[in-house]
């Protein structure tokens, strides 16, 4: 009985690989307890937040956010696009990735930034704004 139904669950699931980085879409989602919407609200994650896909049921994957929590999202509230947040009490935003280059920027803990590419210790980033530049990559989180 118990490997017909996990069989069955394993036709409607897949495991996101490691490190699968999403966003919320452009309004804000309420995360659940659960892959239901008969499940507890626990709570709405801002638009943009980046959140770690770890797996995905038919209109639902479960996610893990910036502060470490993990819940369920309906699959039409992400996107592809991949965002990262700050982590570190301030990010220094350089125009090149080097410690010596010119700081053009910063932002705080918490701002949610585009994730452009990555290059080993640093990420090109963009800001809604349309600044651009490179952190550190143990400054943010979502990648």
């Amino acid at each position: 009985m118990f490997r017909a139904w996990l069989g069955a669950f394993a036709l409607f699931a897949t495991t996101a690989s490691a490190l699968d980085f999403r966003s919320i879409a452009d309004a804000p989602a309420i995360l659940y307890g659960g892959p239901s919407l008969k499940t507890e609200k626990l709570y709405v994650v801002s638009a943009a937040s980046p959140v770690e896909v770890i797996a995905a049921i038919e209109g639902w994957v479960k996610v893990r956010t910036v502060g470490g929590e993990i819940a369920w999202a309906e699959s039409a509230s992400l996107l592809p696009r991949r965002t990262v947040a700050v982590v570190a009490p301030v990010a220094v935003i350089r125009a090149s990735p080097a410690d010596t280059s010119q700081s053009s920027a910063s932002a705080r803990k918490g701002v949610v930034l585009e994730f452009v590419e990555s290059s080993g210790a640093w990420v090109r980033v963009r800001h809604r704004d349309g600044l651009q530049g490179y952190v550190r990559a143990a400054e943010v989180w979502g990648l």
